[in-house]
């Protein structure tokens, strides 16, 4: 039974909340089945309806987007996509909506005009799609969308043989994600010890919200975690996010490595890409890095991630029963792009151990 996905919007503005039912309800798998103008309107019609997917406003009368959404994921757990402003206070409070259970985030456009809303369409779309799909603890996946791709990584970075040995002992681990990636990442970081090898990461994820993102990662890592700036060395112990607008690559500067940013066209309509992220760390580091996917709506880096596995690096994705959504990580290992599979809670000791065996193979590599 191709049922439709059941939506309740809750936004206190009219022109929001109209907009939001026009966009929906344009597509034909989408059925918007009510509204609501504040929370405690939204309790008594989520009984009465049975949404399968609420889109939430942060900032309302009455009750605080985040007090309900606190409750709701309490009391009766569901997806729910927020609607967020694209400010260091919208970004904040979305980032405490993602870590109370919510399952992804629109930017919420300009009201003043429709065609700012309308230009947003595919995503708020896909966005409400995925969490349908995605994992609540009262919800079962119901399959991926896909999201369409227009252009390749070979816009970015064109693809060559990466070289499998380097006269560098310089290890990096590269990090990818999409939704329900900020608290994934989040898990892996605070697990890892503090002289790991430099990690580079890129997240699905607004310009305005990669800054405020790293600086949460910062105050609760042992790592030392920033945005990523153009040219910046990449060390043991540092993490580096890709900042919401400009792709993150890993180049070689002697026997060492740096970030390089692009502003390249979209890859699998994403600017950050993680195809982006591995190709170019598969090409400069080789068997010296460790590829690590985790939970994502779409395909975002299973090819980039097969061109690490190639190059000699050991490549891990995170599994399905952990994941908020199997895209991105059941992407890569349907085409074995991933060589294991691992829990979220398990991944930081599975990238520490595959880095300590490559780490001690190495002089017996040369010895041979």
């Amino acid at each position: 039974m191709n049922q439709k996905i059941r939506v309740l919007i809750i936004d206190d503005s009219a022109v929001m909340r109209q907009l939001l039912t026009d966009i929906l309800a344009s597509d034909p798998e989408i059925e918007v089945v009510g509204t609501a103008a504040d929370p405690i309107i939204a309790r008594d019609k989520i009984k009465a309806l049975n949404p399968h997917v609420l889109t939430l406003d942060i900032e309302m009368p009455r009750m605080d987007g985040l007090v309900f959404l606190r409750n709701l994921m309490r009391l009766r757990p569901m997806p729910v996509v927020m609607c967020s402003s694209l400010t260091q206070h919208g970004a904040d409070v979305t980032l405490d909506a993602l870590s109370l259970g919510a399952i992804d985030f629109v930017a919420k456009p300009a009201v003043d005009t429709v065609h700012g809303i309308k230009e947003a369409a595919r995503e708020i779309i896909s966005k409400v799609k995925g969490a349908a799909g995605a994992k609540t603890r009262a919800a079962k996946p119901s399959g991926t969308p896909e999201i369409e791709q227009r252009f390749d990584t070979d816009v970015v970075l064109p693809k060559r043989t990466a070289p499998t040995h380097f006269q560098t002992t310089d290890q990096i681990i590269a990090i990818g994600a999409s939704t329900g990636g900020t608290e994934a990442i989040k898990e892996v970081l605070i697990r890892l010890p503090a002289d790991v090898p430099g990690i580079v990461i890129t997240q699905h994820i607004p310009k305005a919200f990669s800054g405020p993102f790293a600086a949460r990662l910062n105050a609760i890592c042992q790592l030392n975690v920033c945005e990523a700036r153009d040219g910046q060395a990449i060390l043991a112990g540092h993490a580096y996010v890709a900042p919401g607008d400009d792709h993150l690559l890993v180049v070689r500067d002697g026997a060492h490595y740096r970030c390089k940013l692009s502003s390249a066209p979209a890859v699998n309509r994403h600017r950050p890409s993680v195809d982006v992220l591995f190709r170019s760390v598969a090409q400069s580091a080789g068997r010296n890095s460790v590829g690590v996917i985790l939970t994502g709506m779409g395909r975002d880096g299973a090819e980039g991630m097969r061109e690490m596995r190639d190059a000699g690096a050991p490549t891990l994705a995170q599994d399905e029963n952990t994941s908020v959504v199997w895209g991105m990580p059941g992407a890569a290992w349907e085409i074995g792009a991933a060589q294991a599979l691992h829990p979220l809670h398990q991944m930081a000791a599975a990238i520490v151990r595959v880095m300590k065996e490559r780490t001690d193979a190495m002089p017996k590599a040369r010895a041979g």
